[in-house]
């Protein structure tokens, strides 16, 4: 697509076009998961309606055009992150699927108790609790890096954290709360020197900027479906192949073993090996439909409105002088969290700004240790994606300044 208007995208999404509480749903809750496209919509209900049957081994009909039509996917998804060979994807729930695999199921079996997992204070609790898992568990020791006054994450104090007993840093590539973007790169190629194991958390990130795994010298890549426009319960895992030949396996059942027998069993082939039992079928074609909306549009054209609209965003919130901004990060993504001068908890500005059609998410977000960091408890956040509009910014605002009349 080479002329983005925002305006017929928004025609793509059914749900835009509602109303809440009589007012036009303003929706800007996309960093906790995006709506759906209608194409997204129609091929789930294709799926249940007309193609569905459970997938591999079933050799009728029905089974193999469920089959082709899900693992098709996997190449999709290989080309949206730039992987090398679609074996490199497992199939998985989500991002937080994805990283408890990582943890369980090449770490734990590496780690020994005083050796190091490097995180940083911006990380979401799926991006912390498998890894506290193995220091309660097997003695592992957690080495936590703090980020700068605006936001951003130093990429040299990553690297000069790195020592003799680290197997592996854990790191998002755009913040949750802040949309403060990560130079993975730099990062993963120190990592690489020193022989220690890079996993990111790119639930954000890949449905905001192109994504390429090779390029970035990653180990492992988590996404989920449902921020990148797709359904709920479905998403992938890159694997670096050397990895992917490393791991054992995560769950036991159908799909992941070759044989069984009463005293051996013998094992599949990944990717195979890393999902066992009956797949989010419809969900992954689902995701496969929405990697193609998204390829349809482009990401030039994605980054570029997305960039006008976080400036404007940017712009607007920080007119308003009762607001309190949380990370200003240089490049940052289109993610805005703040908190109000006076008594007005986040939840209330939520609750408050909801009279008027504005959807937020107020809380923790799920990454208490940069709520420490700031030293609040929670914030409002604004998160937007390529259907938003200047003008739903200013409804924002309008909204917000209402709020404050009430409670500042």
């Amino acid at each position: 697509m080479t002329n983005f208007d925002v305006h017929a995208i928004r025609q793509d999404f059914p749900i835009l076009s509602r109303e809440v509480r009589g007012k036009p749903l303003v929706y800007l809750d996309n960093g906790s998961s995006a709506q759906k496209p209608q194409v997204v919509i129609d091929a789930v209900t294709k799926a249940y309606s007309e193609e569905y049957a459970n997938v591999h081994r079933g050799l009728h009909f029905l089974s193999n055009l469920a089959t082709d039509n899900y693992e098709g996917v996997r190449a999709k998804i290989a080309r949206f992150l730039g992987a090398k060979d679609e074996s490199e994807i497992i199939y998985s729930t989500g991002s937080t699927f994805g990283l408890n695999m990582v943890a369980s199921s090449w770490l734990a079996p590496r780690i020994e108790a005083g050796d190091e997992i490097i995180l940083t204070v911006m990380e979401h609790h799926a991006n912390i609790v498998p890894w506290h898992f193995l220091r309660e568990r097997q003695g592992a020791v957690l080495k936590w890096i703090d980020i700068e006054p605006d936001g951003s994450l130093d990429p040299q104090k990553v690297i000069d954290a790195i020592g003799p007993k680290t197997k592996m840093i854990a790191v998002s590539h755009m913040s949750n709360v802040t949309g403060a973007i990560v130079d993975i790169k730099t990062i993963a190629t120190a990592a690489r020197e020193k022989g220690v194991a890079v996993c990111v958390d790119g639930s954000q990130s890949s449905v905001h900027m192109p994504v390429d795994v090779v390029d970035l010298g990653v180990d492992f890549f988590a996404i989920t479906g449902h921020k990148l426009y797709g359904p709920s319960g479905c998403g992938a895992t890159y694997f670096k192949k050397e990895r992917l030949a490393e791991m054992r396996p995560f769950m036991g059942g159908g799909d992941m073993i070759r044989d069984v027998g009463k005293d051996v069993i013998t094992y599949n082939d990944p990717p195979h090996l890393l999902e066992a039992g009956t797949p989010n079928i419809v969900q992954m074609i689902g995701l496969g439909a929405a990697i193609d909306y998204m390829e349809g549009i482009g990401w030039d054209a994605i980054t570029a409105h997305e960039a006008d609209l976080t400036a404007y965003a940017g712009e607007r919130l920080r007119g308003a002088n009762w607001l309190n901004l949380y990370g200003e990060a240089p490049g940052k993504g289109a993610i805005y969290s703040f908190t109000m001068n006076g008594s007005a908890h986040p939840h209330d500005i939520s609750t408050i700004i909801d009279q008027r059609g504005v959807a937020v998410r107020a809380g923790h977000h799920c990454a208490q240790p940069l709520m420490e960091h700031f030293g609040v408890s929670a914030t409002c956040r604004a998160s937007f994606g390529l259907y938003n509009t200047r003008e739903e910014v200013d409804v924002l605002i309008d909204a917000l300044e209402l709020c404050h009349e009430l409670m500042g």
